[in-house]
């Protein structure tokens, strides 16, 4: 059985969604979140977020020559 909640298994999570909706042309953002020691699972755990909605990505890759300059504040 496979860990997706400690941090290796996160890890590999994370890239198989972001390998997933890259191949299929779509912008993902991935991000791992540390959420410490869990006493209901007697262990601590990653958390894998992103910016998809209901499962789904929110934008399409745009390609090079079309791409705007977007801003985005840190």
């Amino acid at each position: 059985m496979k860990d997706w909640c400690n941090s290796d298994g996160a890890q590999r999570l994370r890239e198989k969604i972001a390998e997933y909706w890259v191949e299929r042309g779509y912008d993902v953002e991935v991000d791992l979140v540390n959420a410490g020691f869990v006493p209901a699972m007697r262990s601590a755990r990653t958390d894998v977020r992103s910016n998809m909605v209901n499962g789904m990505p929110r934008r399409k890759l745009v390609s090079l020559c079309l791409q705007r300059n977007e801003y985005r504040p840190d």
